[in-house]
Formats: C-alpha cells, sequence, structure tokens
C-alpha cells in the first residue's frame, strides 16, 4: 500500500518520508554535497552511493564472471545477461528487455 502521493507528479511512496525526499527532486533541492567532487543528493543515502565511487569499492559480484559493481541493482541487471531473463516486456508488441530503461526507450 502507497498512501502518500506526490502532488507534482503523482507518483506514490509507503510512507511519508520517501515521499519528502522524492519531492526533493521537483525542488531541485540537493542539500547532501559530495565533498570530493561537488556534485549533491537529495538524500544522504545517495551520497554514501555515490562516495563508493571515489573510495572504488564495488562490494558486489558476479558469480559468473567475476565483475564487480558499486550498486546491488547494477548487478542484478548485469547477471541477467547470462541468465537471459527479459522481465521488461512491451505490452504493444510484446518485445522484452533486460533493463526497464530500455523498454521505456522502446
Amino acid at each position: 500500500e502507497r498512501p502518500h502521493g506526490c502532488a507534482e507528479c503523482g507518483k506514490s511512496f509507503s510512507g511519508k518520508k520517501s515521499l519528502r525526499i522524492h519531492q526533493r527532486s521537483h525542488a531541485a533541492e540537493r542539500p547532501y554535497p559530495c565533498a570530493e567532487c561537488g556534485k549533491s543528493f537529495n538524500c544522504h543515502s545517495g551520497l554514501v552511493r555515490h562516495q563508493m565511487i571515489h573510495r572504488g569499492e564495488r562490494p558486489y559480484k558476479c558469480t559468473e564472471c567475476g565483475k564487480c559493481y558499486s550498486r546491488k541493482e547494477h548487478l542484478q541487471n548485469h547477471q541477467r545477461l547470462h541468465t537471459g531473463e527479459r522481465p521488461f516486456a512491451c505490452a504493444a508488441c510484446g518485445k522484452s528487455f533486460i533493463r526497464k530503461q530500455n523498454l521505456l526507450k522502446h
């Protein structure tokens, strides 16, 4: 259940905190800057995830080929190359994709 809706875009969230963080994206509010490069983020966890890049941290390793990623979602997308899974299908033509972004571009 996602009872907290964004008045700007209609996206809904399960918690008020998630909604508040999301609303910062509409206001271009990014109160968490990276001391290393100056890039700013709308939530602390985004900054922490970004800082892993500067430290070279890539804790998510593919068991098939050994390739490493800084984000779990990126590893999951990569693993679909090995499994052949294509979970994002076009409702109009049936073509399927590994990544949701590719479906949206299609």
